[in-house]
């Protein structure tokens, strides 16, 4: 089986027969997978009112735990935006009803961002269809091939600095 970038290595062999390309084809797959699965996700997230960042700051604001709150500088670094952006971001979820900004009880200067009871809602209904819908775009893999790809991929993210925990 062959796919586009078997295509794109044979012509850089053929180009350029002195350079291993071998990167290429990891990489280029890799790019490639993403982008047909942010497709796949902004389509989804689309069809339920959301854009994908928006699924992600509630999610990362469910799976805090009870308050469902984080300060806003872990909600920057979970979602490794800037501080500017991640200021607009809550803006706009705050409009929509799905966030809230709190004091924080011990530092007088932050702000925590909570979930709404709307957002608890939100988040709640969306996380089990959200889980289906990635399993269906990962059925082409059997069980032994999920394992074996959730491992090279965390040694290659462990390899590359990410290894930042909210």
């Amino acid at each position: 089986m062959t796919d586009a970038v078997d295509k794109v290595l044979a012509q850089w062999r053929r180009e350029r027969p002195d350079v291993d390309v071998w990167p290429m084809g990891i990489v280029g797959r890799i790019a490639r997978v993403h982008r047909l699965l942010d497709r796949e996700l902004k389509e989804f997230f689309a069809g339920h009112g959301l854009e994908t960042w928006e699924f992600d700051m509630l999610a990362t604001l469910r799976r805090s735990g009870a308050p469902y709150e984080l300060t806003a500088g872990a909600l920057n670094r979970a979602m490794m935006v800037t501080t500017g952006a991640i200021t607009n971001r809550i803006d706009r979820m705050a409009a929509k009803g799905l966030v809230e900004r709190v004091p924080d009880g011990v530092d007088r200067r932050s702000v925590r961002v909570r979930l709404t009871e709307r957002g608890l809602e939100t988040i709640d209904e969306l996380v089990a269809p959200h889980v289906a819908n990635e399993a269906r775009l990962l059925a082409a893999l059997d069980p032994q091939e999920r394992d074996q790809l959730v491992h090279a991929l965390r040694r290659l993210l462990e390899s590359l600095g990410d290894t930042s925990l909210v």
